[in-house]
């Protein structure tokens, strides 16, 4: 973790996609081609002229098709390396889905890895989807309250003398924020995404307190996270992190008055290499093994909960 990340109160390291960036770009590209995701957000509140908050927006890769579809787009993301990613690629206003060049390695070669692909993640680098971003927990913690998680991002954090509030606008902007201090004003955001990262359940709270100020009356939150009781994808989340309990988690859900949308999506990489790298990156070295010896191709049907709630 960087220092800078460190210092905002609660964060923790997700190793896909801080470590490897570059390939987390094509897991990013291979899930939800049809973007149904999108489509269903955009069937609960419009997007044209909507205030859009992501938060942990990682490298920005969902911010310009937000922007694209009318919405007024501001990200928030707790590690600066991303950020800045996430703004670079903004920078590419010619075809700002384009993602930077430095998030753009040739496709892997048929041994499975990418001539600018780093080292393969350590043994307890399987940190899956996102788990730790923007002040998260990993899927495991998810049913147990994080006491090292804060409610502020450090002395003065989320006041306006501590962090510019940035303006909704047409042109999508990425700030170095987490969740559990979101640098905007009360009643501001008609839209909050969050796509793994933070809110696993129990223990995220704080942000979800965030969440209620900053949205207006009739703001939409939703909140994207694995299904573990189906789906292909769902049986080896289940069985490779076997202290997760869907069961606690979606009880905590509709406690806090969201309602569940299932979708049942998929993972469709470019080749068998690319989606070993993909594995690669999101569950640890034995894991991966096994779940690559026994499901050869470049694709596996993946299902996700969309919690949404209307504020």
């Amino acid at each position: 973790m960087s220092r800078a990340a460190g210092e905002l109160g609660g964060v923790r390291a997700s190793p896909n996609i801080w470590a490897h960036p570059e390939i987390y770009e094509w897991e990013n590209l291979a899930f939800d081609r049809h973007r149904r995701i999108e489509e269903t957000i955009g069937a609960l509140r419009p997007y044209a002229e909507a205030h859009l908050l992501d938060i942990g927006c990682g490298t920005g890769f969902h911010l310009p098709h937000f922007a694209e579809r009318g919405a007024r787009v501001v990200g928030v993301e707790p590690h600066p390396p991303l950020a800045r990613l996430a703004r670079a690629r903004l920078a590419r206003t010619h075809h700002p889905a384009t993602p930077p060049a430095s998030l753009a390695p040739d496709p892997p070669d048929p041994g499975g890895r990418s001539p600018d692909a780093p080292d393969a993640p350590d043994a307890d680098g399987g940190s899956l989807s996102c788990a730790g971003r923007c002040g998260g927990r990993s899927p495991d913690d998810a049913a147990t309250p994080d006491p090292g998680t804060t409610d502020a991002d450090g002395p003065g954090a989320g006041s306006p003398s501590a962090t510019p509030r940035p303006e909704h606008s047409h042109r999508p902007t990425v700030v170095v924020a987490a969740a559990q201090a979101l640098p905007l004003a009360d009643a501001s955001v008609d839209i909050v995404h969050a796509r793994w990262a933070y809110f696993f359940g129990p223990g995220c709270e704080p942000g979800l307190r965030e969440i209620a100020r900053v949205a207006r009356p009739g703001a939409v939150a939703v909140i994207v996270d694995n299904d573990a009781t189906t789906s292909t994808f769902g049986a080896w989340f289940a069985r490779f992190h076997p202290a997760y309990d869907p069961v606690a988690v979606e009880r905590f859900w509709r406690r806090a008055g969201f309602s569940r949308i299932p979708l049942t999506l998929a993972w469709e990489c470019r080749s068998e290499a690319e989606f070993a790298q993909v594995v690669g990156i999101e569950f640890a070295p034995d894991a991966a093994a096994a779940i690559l010896a026994e499901h050869p191709g470049p694709s596996v049907d993946y299902a996700v909960n969309l919690w949404w709630r209307r504020f």
